[in-house]
């Protein structure tokens, strides 16, 4: 009796070790459907302005942090996996060397923000469960979060009410000095 009831035991055991089997084989066939799955991501690009440009040309963690945004907007879901500990540490580059003629609260602030998604990214890639669309919802709020940065930076380089009202009488100073010089002398 007691053999029959410990065969009974180690066949129920064996079945339900099979189950899990061909259930994890389920999930890796799905897994390799979804890891080929190209991340959809904004096309929309916020353009430096001239003087933010000069500034971010010259600052070589900005380039990289661009160049690794450019890539995860082409990225399948494997590859964005694969590029995420890189891309934390590139955007922890960036924010750890912004130079003093880009710096100011608004700048950091979205340098920490760029960080914080970057190491989300990074940790969701790196579980042992993969959940595929947390991954490519934070994959596709990094480049919407590079944009803003960008318009971060541009907002340095913008010009402020008293810039234009200076502006303003230069250009009225100079109009007068030609329609003086322009009056017929008698």
């Amino acid at each position: 009796m007691k053999k029959l009831v410990f065969i009974i035991v180690i066949l129920i055991l064996w079945s339900c070790e099979e189950k899990t089997q061909n259930k994890d084989t389920a999930a890796r066939q799905l897994d390799s459907i979804a890891l080929n799955q190209q991340i959809e991501a904004t096309n929309e690009e916020v353009i430096l302005l001239p003087e933010a440009r000069k500034h971010a040309i010259e600052w070589l963690a900005y380039i990289a942090a661009q160049n690794e945004v450019d890539q995860l907007k082409n990225a399948t879901l494997q590859q964005t996996i694969e590029s995420s500990r890189p891309i934390a540490q590139v955007m922890e580059s960036l924010n750890t060397s912004i130079p003093d003629s880009l710096s100011s609260n608004a700048v950091r602030a979205r340098a920490n923000v760029l960080v914080t998604k970057a190491k989300v990214l990074d940790q969701l890639s790196h579980r042992r469960q993969l959940d595929a669309d947390a991954i490519i919802e934070v994959a596709q709020e990094i480049p919407d979060e590079f944009n803003n940065f960008k318009i971060q930076l541009n907002e340095l380089f913008l010009k402020t009410l008293e810039d234009f009202e200076d502006e303003l009488d230069e250009f009225k100073a100079e109009r007068d000095t030609i329609s003086i010089d322009s009056l017929p002398q008698t």
